[in-house]
Protein backbone atom coordinates (compact mmCIF):
# COMPACT_ATOMS: atom_id res chain seq x y z
CA UNK A 1 0.00 0.00 0.00
CA UNK A 2 1.58 3.37 -0.86
CA UNK A 3 1.10 6.90 -0.09
CA UNK A 4 -1.28 8.96 -1.30
CA UNK A 5 0.22 11.57 -3.72
CA UNK A 6 -2.13 14.77 -3.71
CA UNK A 7 0.17 17.77 -2.43
CA UNK A 8 -0.02 17.62 1.70
CA UNK A 9 2.12 20.04 4.10
CA UNK A 10 0.97 17.78 7.36
CA UNK A 11 0.23 13.68 7.45
CA UNK A 12 -0.78 12.32 10.46
CA UNK A 13 -0.63 8.83 11.20
CA UNK A 14 -2.99 7.55 14.45
CA UNK A 15 -4.74 5.04 15.89
CA UNK A 16 -8.15 6.21 15.31
CA UNK A 17 -10.55 9.10 15.42
CA UNK A 18 -9.85 10.44 19.00
CA UNK A 19 -6.06 10.51 18.27
CA UNK A 20 -7.65 11.87 14.53
CA UNK A 21 -9.57 15.00 16.29
CA UNK A 22 -6.78 15.64 18.92
CA UNK A 23 -4.17 16.07 16.74
CA UNK A 24 -6.33 18.18 14.10
CA UNK A 25 -7.14 20.33 17.20
CA UNK A 26 -3.52 20.66 19.00
CA UNK A 27 -1.87 21.33 15.86
CA UNK A 28 -4.33 24.36 14.70
CA UNK A 29 -3.79 25.65 18.09
CA UNK A 30 -0.05 26.12 17.37
CA UNK A 31 -1.28 28.18 13.74
CA UNK A 32 -0.40 24.94 11.57
CA UNK A 33 -2.88 24.71 8.63
CA UNK A 34 -4.81 21.48 8.31
CA UNK A 35 -6.96 22.50 5.61
CA UNK A 36 -3.98 20.57 3.57
CA UNK A 37 -3.37 17.69 5.69
CA UNK A 38 -3.83 13.75 5.14
CA UNK A 39 -5.04 11.84 8.16
CA UNK A 40 -3.85 7.98 7.44
CA UNK A 41 -5.47 6.00 10.69
CA UNK A 42 -7.23 2.74 10.77
CA UNK A 43 -11.01 2.17 10.10
CA UNK A 44 -13.36 1.49 12.88
CA UNK A 45 -13.96 -2.44 12.97
CA UNK A 46 -10.91 -3.02 10.16
CA UNK A 47 -8.40 -3.80 13.05
CA UNK A 48 -5.59 -2.73 15.45
CA UNK A 49 -4.99 1.17 15.27
CA UNK A 50 -1.64 0.23 17.26
CA UNK A 51 -0.90 -2.57 14.33
CA UNK A 52 -1.75 0.03 11.38
CA UNK A 53 0.34 2.94 12.81
CA UNK A 54 3.22 -0.12 13.10
CA UNK A 55 3.18 -0.96 9.73
CA UNK A 56 2.01 2.07 8.09
CA UNK A 57 5.44 4.22 9.67
CA UNK A 58 7.60 2.85 7.29
CA UNK A 59 5.73 3.56 4.37
CA UNK A 60 4.84 7.64 5.41
CA UNK A 61 8.83 7.94 6.03
CA UNK A 62 9.70 6.71 3.36
CA UNK A 63 7.03 9.49 1.24
CA UNK A 64 7.99 12.09 3.65
CA UNK A 65 11.83 11.57 2.37
CA UNK A 66 10.98 11.11 -1.01
CA UNK A 67 8.84 14.61 -0.99
CA UNK A 68 11.08 17.36 -2.44
CA UNK A 69 9.06 20.33 -0.54
CA UNK A 70 9.96 19.10 3.03
CA UNK A 71 10.43 22.72 4.24
CA UNK A 72 7.03 22.75 4.32
CA UNK A 73 6.01 19.42 5.12
CA UNK A 74 5.61 17.16 8.25
CA UNK A 75 4.41 14.04 9.62
CA UNK A 76 2.68 13.77 12.82
CA UNK A 77 2.35 10.10 14.15
CA UNK A 78 0.38 9.10 17.36
CA UNK A 79 0.31 5.74 18.77
CA UNK A 80 -1.04 4.50 22.40
CA UNK A 81 1.80 3.12 24.98
CA UNK A 82 -0.48 0.76 26.25
CA UNK A 83 1.63 -1.21 28.90
CA UNK A 84 4.84 -0.61 26.50
CA UNK A 85 4.99 3.13 27.60
CA UNK A 86 7.04 5.83 24.99
CA UNK A 87 10.73 3.83 25.24
CA UNK A 88 9.17 0.25 24.75
CA UNK A 89 6.64 1.90 21.89
CA UNK A 90 9.58 3.79 20.46
CA UNK A 91 11.43 0.71 20.25
CA UNK A 92 8.85 -1.28 18.63
CA UNK A 93 8.35 1.00 15.54
CA UNK A 94 12.12 1.07 15.72
CA UNK A 95 12.27 -2.39 15.05
CA UNK A 96 9.52 -2.21 12.60
CA UNK A 97 11.35 0.51 10.33
CA UNK A 98 14.82 -1.52 10.70
CA UNK A 99 12.80 -4.12 8.92
CA UNK A 100 11.81 -1.91 5.53
CA UNK A 101 16.00 -0.61 6.04
CA UNK A 102 14.31 2.75 6.62
CA UNK A 103 15.54 4.50 9.89
CA UNK A 104 13.02 6.56 11.96
CA UNK A 105 12.90 9.98 12.75
CA UNK A 106 16.70 12.17 12.18
CA UNK A 107 18.15 15.27 13.44
CA UNK A 108 16.35 17.93 11.14
CA UNK A 109 13.21 16.03 10.20
CA UNK A 110 9.67 17.37 10.95
CA UNK A 111 9.00 13.99 12.04
CA UNK A 112 7.13 14.00 15.84
CA UNK A 113 6.07 11.00 17.46
CA UNK A 114 3.57 10.91 20.49
CA UNK A 115 3.34 7.68 22.67
CA UNK A 116 0.41 8.70 25.17
CA UNK A 117 0.22 5.85 27.56
CA UNK A 118 -1.73 3.95 28.22
CA UNK A 119 -3.79 5.86 26.32
CA UNK A 120 -4.51 9.19 25.18
CA UNK A 121 -7.64 9.19 27.89
CA UNK A 122 -4.70 9.58 30.06
CA UNK A 123 -3.70 12.79 28.69
CA UNK A 124 -7.47 14.17 28.26
CA UNK A 125 -7.60 13.61 32.49
CA UNK A 126 -4.69 15.22 33.11
CA UNK A 127 -5.35 18.25 30.87
CA UNK A 128 -8.77 18.14 32.63
CA UNK A 129 -6.99 18.82 36.15
CA UNK A 130 -6.61 15.52 37.28
CA UNK A 131 -3.34 13.96 38.53
CA UNK A 132 -3.01 10.95 36.66
CA UNK A 133 -1.29 7.66 36.61
CA UNK A 134 0.12 6.20 33.59
CA UNK A 135 0.03 2.87 35.17
CA UNK A 136 -3.18 2.58 34.82
CA UNK A 137 -5.66 1.85 32.03
CA UNK A 138 -9.03 3.06 32.96
CA UNK A 139 -9.69 6.50 32.59
CA UNK A 140 -13.05 7.45 30.82
CA UNK A 141 -13.52 8.08 27.15
CA UNK A 142 -15.21 11.37 26.14
CA UNK A 143 -18.63 10.63 24.40
CA UNK A 144 -17.53 11.95 21.07
CA UNK A 145 -13.79 12.86 19.72
CA UNK A 146 -14.65 16.56 18.88
CA UNK A 147 -14.89 16.81 22.84
CA UNK A 148 -11.52 17.36 23.12
CA UNK A 149 -10.81 20.85 21.73
CA UNK A 150 -10.15 22.39 24.88
CA UNK A 151 -8.14 19.73 25.64
CA UNK A 152 -5.69 20.44 22.98
CA UNK A 153 -5.94 24.27 23.45
CA UNK A 154 -4.36 23.42 26.89
CA UNK A 155 -2.01 20.99 25.77
CA UNK A 156 -0.71 23.53 23.13
CA UNK A 157 -0.49 26.44 25.52
CA UNK A 158 1.63 24.27 27.60
CA UNK A 159 3.54 22.77 24.91
CA UNK A 160 4.41 27.00 23.97
CA UNK A 161 5.27 28.00 26.94
CA UNK A 162 7.40 25.29 27.68
CA UNK A 163 5.35 24.77 31.09
CA UNK A 164 3.29 21.76 32.31
CA UNK A 165 1.18 21.56 35.32
CA UNK A 166 3.42 19.42 37.79
CA UNK A 167 3.12 16.38 38.30
CA UNK A 168 3.02 15.73 34.79
CA UNK A 169 2.58 12.10 32.89
CA UNK A 170 6.31 11.43 31.44
CA UNK A 171 4.30 10.87 28.28
CA UNK A 172 2.92 13.77 27.82
CA UNK A 173 6.12 15.44 28.85
CA UNK A 174 7.97 13.89 26.23
CA UNK A 175 5.21 14.56 23.65
CA UNK A 176 6.03 17.90 24.44
CA UNK A 177 9.77 18.02 23.95
CA UNK A 178 9.30 16.15 20.31
CA UNK A 179 6.89 18.85 19.68
CA UNK A 180 9.60 21.74 20.44
CA UNK A 181 12.31 19.85 19.16
CA UNK A 182 10.61 18.61 15.81
CA UNK A 183 7.72 20.93 14.86
CA UNK A 184 8.13 24.72 16.59
CA UNK A 185 9.49 26.09 13.57
CA UNK A 186 6.75 25.41 10.94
Amino acid sequence: MGAVSRKVKLVLLCEDSQHDTFLRRFLKALNWDTREMRVARVRAGMGSGEQFVRTRLPIELKAYRQNRNRVAYALVVMIDGDNQGVKGRIQQLTDECREFEICMPQKGEKVAVFVPTWNIETWLAYLDDQDVDERKADYPRLERPRECKRHASVLAESCRSGELRQPAPASLEAACHEYGVRLRDQ
